[in-house]
C-alpha cells in the first residue's frame, strides 16, 4: 500500500511564501526551518515544492533557502547551482565547495548571541555592509 501525500492547502503555500519573503538579505534558512517557521514543522519537502512551483513574478529571494547542512540543493555544476551561488554572494554570504556556514550565515540561528554576545562579537557574525553600514552612522 503506497501512502498518499498529505495534500497541501493555498493558506500553506501563502504562509510559505511570506516566511521566505521576510529572509533578510545576507541571511539563509533552511527547507525545514522555513516550514517550522511558517508553522509548518516536518513539512521541508512542501517548501520545496512550493517554490519550485512559484512563478518568477514572486520575486522571491529562493537564493537565501539551502539544506539542512547548509548545502546548496541544485547539482554541482548546474545552471541553477551557479546562479544561487552567484547571487548569495552578491548578498555578503560566502559559499565555499556549494556550501553556507549556517552558524555565521543562518537567519537568527542562535537568537540569545545575537542579542547578547558582546558587540564586536556580534559585528563580527554581521555582513559586511551591515558593519560598514553601522559604522558610518556612527559617532563615536
Amino acid at each position: 500500500m503506497v501512502k498518499s501525500a498529505k495534500p497541501s492547502r493555498p493558506s500553506e503555500h501563502a504562509a510559505i511564501l511570506r516566511t521566505i519573503a521576510a529572509i533578510p538579505r545576507g541571511r539563509v534558512a533552511s527547507y525545514g526551518e522555513i516550514a517550522a517557521r511558517a508553522g509548518l514543522p516536518r513539512r521541508a519537502r512542501l517548501v520545496g515544492r512550493v517554490l519550485r512551483e512559484s512563478s518568477p513574478a514572486a520575486n522571491l529571494p529562493w537564493q537565501r533557502v539551502l539544506r539542512s547542512d547548509g548545502r546548496i540543493a541544485f547539482p554541482a555544476g548546474s545552471r541553477g547551482h551557479r546562479e544561487q551561488r552567484q547571487r548569495l554572494l552578491s548578498e555578503g554570504v560566502t559559499v565555499v565547495k556549494g556550501r553556507v556556514d549556517l552558524k555565521r550565515f543562518g537567519w537568527q540561528r542562535d537568537l540569545d548571541a545575537e542579542l547578547w554576545a558582546p558587540r564586536q562579537a556580534q559585528r563580527r557574525n554581521q555582513p559586511a555592509i551591515l558593519r560598514r553600514s553601522r559604522l558610518a552612522g556612527s559617532t563615536s
